[in-house]
């Protein structure tokens, strides 16, 4: 049996799922302002259901959502609440680990918005608020090469494992890129040649992940590297190239959590071994996965 780790699921549609305090712009946020019960909550149900690595719920815990004078106020605070929930609840399970989330300073899927010294400035913040409480790091929705520089240059002084995870355009192609238009052949290029080796794709569909993974490993085996892959979809439906994430939520689909499964098969069949959810896979789609990994081990 390959290795396969257990990530968990969309911390935003859980906490609207289990009657957390959720609405535009503030998203998962509202819940670490008004209820942090309820993330306490969320987290655990996904541990519950299987995860082995659980990220925490600093997502929203940028301008973008927060606003501009609430992010100087509280958003460093926040974060650092995000990560000792995540952190406290870990504590009583001695084999789950609490990735710190480093989200998209700009906003999700907006690689035109992107400023690279102020993505630089929020990145150290959520950084500096969360490292006392993380055992790893994890880059989320990265939507072009520069983003990922960028996070890079903040997570390099850092002695915990760091994985960049790649949002990808909602199309299936031959060639499959990322929301940029930058190819993944490209964008896995460039992480290498910046010496890291551990690489995501999530919140997009999952019809598209397939075709992500198998760029990733023949771009690694054409230069002969090792590199640790994964994947975490959303159960949304196809995000527009201008988006705009705080004027509506993003309708959902209706993936069960067997059509999951099927997908995250094929994923690992191609060489992924970290699985999970993003937007809208919630605990059921992890506990199948769980039982799944329970069945490989037999």
């Amino acid at each position: 049996m390959k290795p396969l780790t257990l990530l968990d699921g969309g911390m935003g549609r859980e906490l609207k799922r289990i009657g957390a305090p959720f609405s535009q712009p503030l998203w998962s946020a509202q819940a670490l302002i008004e209820s942090p019960q309820h993330v306490t909550h969320a987290h655990q149900r996904f541990i519950d259901a299987g995860a082995e690595v659980i990220i925490t719920n600093s997502y929203a815990c940028v301008p973008f959502h927060l606003g501009e004078e609430r992010y100087r106020q509280q958003g460093a605070q926040l974060a650092h609440l995000a990560a000792k929930l995540a952190k406290d609840v870990s504590l009583k399970h001695p084999n789950v680990h609490v990735a710190g989330c480093l989200p998209p300073p700009m906003g999700s899927y907006r690689p035109d918005l992107f400023d690279k010294q102020r993505a630089e400035d929020i990145y150290q913040t959520l950084y500096s608020a969360q490292q006392d409480h993380v055992d790893l790091w994890m880059v989320e929705t990265l939507s072009s090469i520069e983003e990922f520089q960028s996070a890079q240059t903040v997570l390099s002084s850092s002695t915990l494992p760091s994985y960049y995870a790649f949002s990808l355009q909602d199309t299936i192609k031959e060639a499959a890129c990322i929301r940029s238009g930058e190819t993944v052949t490209d964008a896995i290029q460039a992480v290498i040649n910046a010496g890291e080796s551990k690489f995501l794709f999530n919140c997009s569909m999952p019809e598209v992940m397939l075709q992500a993974v198998v760029d990733a490993k023949l771009c690694a085996a054409k230069q002969g590297k090792e590199i640790e892959l994964g994947v975490y979809a959303n159960n949304f439906t196809a995000i527009d190239p201008d988006h705009q994430a705080n004027t509506l939520f993003q309708a959902e689909r209706s993936v069960s959590p067997d059509e999951y499964l099927r997908f995250a098969q094929q994923w690992y069949d191609a060489g992924a071994t970290i699985i999970g959810g993003c937007c809208g896979i919630g605990p059921e789609h992890i506990k199948r996965l769980s039982e799944w990994k329970a069945s490989l081990a037999s």
